[in-house]
């Protein structure tokens, strides 16, 4: 399946969380919902997959994790927020960069129509 017939399906499954608790929860809420959506559906999914920094010939365990990692191809980066600034989507690159991934989704269950909450990040290798 390839990364964009993976981002509609977890499209569908964002609407879904979206309509059925709203905006006002806590990251972790909405990370847990879409988790078990997509487990639902069969896809391999990973949940706060640690990623380690490899620096020159140097690993670095320092604590970074991907939220949620579909097919091991494509990485969701939950956030819950006001609105989403340049910071969030620095850090979903750098991630896309180190894993060597295509695409990332950053999704921003804050907001009225989620619609508007989702935004792609290509990966140009």
């Amino acid at each position: 399946m390839s990364e964009n017939e993976l981002s509609q399906i977890v499209f569908n499954c964002a609407l879904k969380v979206h309509k059925t608790l709203g905006p006002g929860l806590l990251e972790s809420a909405y990370e847990e919902c879409l988790f078990y959506e997509l487990k639902k559906l069969g896809l391999s999914i990973e949940k706060q997959k640690a990623l380690p920094l490899i620096y020159e010939e140097v690993k670095l365990d320092i604590g970074y994790r991907l939220d949620i990692l579909v097919e091991n191809k494509l990485i969701l980066e939950i956030k819950a927020v006001d609105c989403l600034n340049e910071v969030h989507f620095a850090q979903l690159l750098t991630y896309l960069k180190l894993t060597n991934c295509k695409l990332g989704l950053l999704i921003n269950f804050n907001v009225s129509l989620i619609k508007n909450g989702i935004k792609r990040i290509a990966n140009n290798l």
